[in-house]
């Protein structure tokens, strides 16, 4: 971005927000390490940490944003909570909020514009979720039922709505990640969008892979020294396979049915994963005043969606996002040091790069005049993505947030482009700087 078009930008929308840091619990296995604990008690563990590394016990910032996607009714004022129970000012507001797996990443966008538009000087973005802990409901004839009885004034009357619940009714639910437009699970349809766009099994191995070896690499070099908390005895992530190969990820089996013809598998789709992460912001001045290096400065972010019941991929919306932010900040798609993609699986990430590498896609969907053109694939995801480090959907964005302002301070100075696609055919963009 060149300085008179960044001086126009920063007239239009305000302060620079600055990342201070991030961490995380590591992400494990559902239904493992921490299959007795609550999104709360991941959440409080994280802002507990914060809190102290950075001094803040006791202390009011402007606001909490956390959210999750796998929660209990109960976890209706889960963002407060967490804050109760973390060290921070009891004075300090906190809000819930979800947008599937974009979640953490959204929490982190809102907070930033607050802090850009002048409204708060500082704030915590952040997110979790324990596949571990999914509550088990009722069906809504079962609930409708009970209101109804209790509405009734006799002992008969009640008694004769009882008496019409059927057997079925009482049995326990759990939650089920399935589209309610389709019926057909993330897997499912990033099958359809493989076939689609002629991604082939290979190709997405060596994605997993890459993805595998690149996180290993980051450990022996001690890039999680700081980003990581040890929660419950667990100090490390342990889905990443370092001595993963390709000949272990193609002896695995199709996971998402396609018969002879199905390549998502184990290996390459990410994992039902249990974490949580958030990331502290606060404006520039603010961390000056108060003697904080910010590691990284936000610059912008986008949101998209597709029509994906209609016929379009259903997680193909970061494409449009990362477009229009491109387009807003006068950049091209090569302009970045880092790309941060959100390995949901390794077929939509090469479904995502083949969109913007595809002159027609990017005109009839981006607005574009020709295609975004290819990215360097050394660039991406550098420390390992969601297919080695797992995805606790609420978690991902602070963890991809921390880990690439963490990157761009080593650096020194750059540009980092993150995008992260979710459930209900939505895509979340953002731009990092140093």
């Amino acid at each position: 971005m060149g300085e008179n078009v960044r001086k126009e930008f920063m007239a239009k929308t305000g302060r620079r927000v600055a990342v201070l840091g991030g961490g995380r619990t590591p992400f494990v296995k559902s239904f493992g390490p921490y299959k007795r604990f609550t999104n709360q008690d991941l959440l409080t563990a994280v802002l507990s940490d914060l809190t102290s590394r950075f001094k803040l016990k006791n202390k009011q910032i402007g606001d909490v944003a956390l959210g999750s996607v796998i929660h209990h009714s109960t976890d209706w004022n889960l963002a407060r909570e967490v804050v109760l129970g973390s060290g921070l000012a009891r004075s300090t507001p906190a809000y819930n909020l979800q947008r599937a797996c974009g979640t953490g990443l959204e929490a982190f966008v809102q907070v930033a514009l607050k802090i850009q538009s002048g409204q708060i000087e500082a704030g915590i973005a952040g997110g979790s979720d324990t596949n571990s802990d999914t509550p088990f409901f009722s069906p809504r004839s079962l609930s409708w039922a009970l209101i109804e009885a209790q509405s009734q004034r006799s002992f008969f009357g009640k008694a004769k709505v009882l008496a019409g619940i059927r057997l079925r009714d009482l049995i326990p639910r759990s939650l089920e990640v399935r589209e309610p437009r389709t019926g057909l699970s993330m897997g499912e349809h990033c099958e359809l969008m493989v076939k689609e766009w002629n991604v082939n099994r290979e190709d997405q191995d060596t994605l997993a892979l890459q993805s595998h070896r690149n996180a290993a690499r980051a450990y022996l070099e001690g890039f999680f020294d700081g980003l990581l908390i040890e929660f419950n005895g667990v100090k490390r992530d342990s889905i990443l396979r370092s001595d993963s190969t390709m000949e272990k990820l193609n002896a695995l089996r199709p996971a998402f049915g396609g018969g002879a013809t199905g390549t998502l598998t184990a290996g390459n789709s990410s994992s039902l994963t249990d974490g949580a992460s958030a990331v502290l912001l606060c404006s520039e001045e603010y961390a000056e005043s108060s003697g904080w290096e910010p590691l990284a400065y936000f610059v912008d972010a986008h949101v998209a969606a597709v029509d994906f019941v209609g016929g379009d991929g259903l997680l193909m919306a970061p494409t449009i996002a990362v477009a229009e932010l491109l387009k807003r900040n006068q950049l091209r798609l090569q302009d970045f040091d880092y790309y941060e993609i959100h390995e949901a699986f390794a077929g939509q990430v090469l479904c995502t790069l083949k969109a913007w590498e595809n002159a027609e896609y990017c005109r009839k969907n981006l607005g574009a005049t020709g295609a975004l053109g290819s990215i360097d694939r050394d660039k991406i995801n550098v420390k390992g993505g969601s297919l080695a480090l797992g995805h606790p959907f609420a978690a991902t964005g602070g963890r991809i947030v921390a880990s690439l302002a963490k990157l761009l301070k080593t650096k020194g100075k750059g540009r980092g482009l993150i995008s992260i696609c979710t459930a209900g055919g939505m895509g979340v963009a953002a731009i990092l700087e140093a």
